[in-house]
Order: structure tokens, then C-alpha cells, then sequence
């Protein structure tokens, strides 16, 4: 057996962690799956210590389409072992790394909080070898959380390329949009600099979020949605209302990818 693409992650993974992204595949990337001929596989790669988010993901992903199954990927042995016990049908656990060791193409591979430990230049390399196991019509989701799943940003990708760029959070922990920055994915992090075009997006989120301060008096969603709607007249948002009340939006890649 070859041994597998990539390194160990910390390990660090809590119940419900990772719902936003969840909630946000189900919903947008359902009616793919629900299309697909064969039952749709769907990847957890590095899911951690414990595998409580593959298991949060198949029920999810069964929520859009009951046919789905997932397989929850693991560079550390021991997790592969330990997670086991938690197998059961259309759930299962491998050992391996980006290569993604599935049977077939899957229809969708989320890694969360996988690529905080690499270098900003090993990201092209890493998403360009997770696109090319995707299936025809296939999703790549890859971002970063914090520890309780409050705020996540997340890059989605076909296998043409990256998509769009999703800041999700939850809206009662929210001092300004621009909190989601400590959040950005590994692509994106560094680059939340004057002159780069991610820091102009949050400089421009901010100030939005202030002008809709009167709406606050309704509730925090209430002055988000203000914030997002006024923040598509200058971006391209390509979501909308119903997205939106969850405590997201969905800008496009390409607006916000690296200068350089």
C-alpha cells in the first residue's frame, strides 16, 4: 500500500462543529447529488480524533438526497481504528490522505480544517489533486471553522476550479463581519492585507454592517440581511435572502481570489 498524500492534522473536532457547512452543502449542492445516476459517495477527509462529522454529514446529506454515503477519511491510523466501532450502512472509515482512497469518484469531498498547517503555496497543489477525484458535476469544499462551529469560511470547487468564497456565522456572536477574517481559509488568510481583494471585501462588509445599525432594533439577522443586500449593490453575491437569514453569503471566487 502506498502510503498516504499529507500529514496529520491535530485531531481537533467537536459535535456539531461543522453544521453551517453542512447545512450550506445540503441545501446548495443537493439537487446535484439528488441527480446523480448512482447512489452519491460523499468524503469527510481528516475528520479527526472522533468521527462524530462524518457522522453529522451522512445524516445531513440523507436530509437532500437518502441514497448518499459517506466515507470518512483518516491519515492517523489510530483514528481509522477508533472510529470503527461507528461504521455502519452507507458509513465507513479509511485510512489515507489527499489521494482520496474510494472505490469511485465521489460526488463531494469536504475537508474542513485540514490545510490550517500548510504553507499558503501548497494549497493550489493540494485543491488541484482533490478536484481531479471528483466525479463529473462533483463539489470540493475546503475552509476553516472555529472550535465550536460559530464562524466558518469556506472556498467551494468544481472540478474546473475554485467557485465561490461562504462566510458563514452565528449571528449573535457577531461584533462586525470583518471577526470572520481569523476564520479565512488557508488561500485567503494571509492576504487580508491593504491591496489585496479579500480585506477590501471585509473593509466594505463592515462599513455596510455599520450603515444598517438602526436595523439592529429587529435583531441581528434583520440588520444582515441590510448589511448583505446593500453589500451585492458593489459584489457579487450569489445567494440570496434565504441563504442570507441563516447568517451567510456567497461571493464569488473570483472577486475575492489573491492579487498575485
Amino acid at each position: 500500500m502506498n502510503r498516504p498524500v499529507g500529514t496529520a492534522t491535530r485531531g481537533t473536532t467537536n459535535p456539531n462543529r461543522l453544521r453551517r457547512m453542512d447545512r450550506w452543502i445540503a441545501a446548495v449542492h443537493g439537487p446535484a447529488l439528488r441527480r446523480s445516476a448512482a447512489p452519491p459517495v460523499a468524503v469527510d477527509l481528516g475528520y479527526g480524533a472522533a468521527p462524530w462529522t462524518a457522522v453529522e454529514l451522512l445524516q445531513r446529506l440523507r436530509t437532500a438526497d437518502p441514497r448518499c454515503a459517506v466515507v470518512g477519511i483518516e491519515i492517523d491510523p489510530a483514528r481509522v481504528a477508533a472510529a470503527a466501532p461507528w461504521e455502519r450502512e452507507g458509513l465507513a472509515f479509511r485510512h489515507g490522505g489527499f489521494e482520496v482512497p474510494t472505490a469511485g469518484r465521489p460526488a463531494l469531498i469536504r475537508a474542513a480544517n485540514v490545510l490550517r498547517q500548510y504553507d499558503e503555496d501548497e494549497v493550489a497543489a493540494v485543491w488541484s489533486r482533490l478536484r481531479g477525484r471528483l466525479a463529473p458535476g462533483g463539489l470540493l469544499v475546503e475552509g476553516t471553522c472555529d472550535e465550536i462551529g460559530r464562524r466558518h469560511v469556506w472556498v467551494a470547487l468544481g472540478p474546473e476550479g475554485p467557485r465561490s468564497v461562504t462566510f458563514a456565522t452565528r449571528l449573535g456572536s457577531l461584533d462586525r463581519p470583518s471577526d470572520l477574517a481569523e476564520r479565512l481559509p488557508k488561500a485567503l488568510i494571509h492576504r487580508n492585507v491593504p491591496g489585496e481583494p479579500v480585506h477590501t471585501f471585509l473593509r466594505d462588509f463592515d462599513r455596510a454592517w455599520a450603515a444598517a445599525a438602526p436595523y439592529a432594533s429587529l435583531g441581528a439577522r434583520q440588520r444582515w440581511i441590510r448589511a448583505v443586500g446593500d453589500l451585492a449593490g458593489d459584489w457579487p453575491v450569489t445567494d440570496d435572502r434565504r441563504r442570507w437569514r441563516q447568517g451567510e453569503v456567497t461571493v464569488t471566487w473570483s472577486a475575492l481570489a489573491p492579487a498575485a
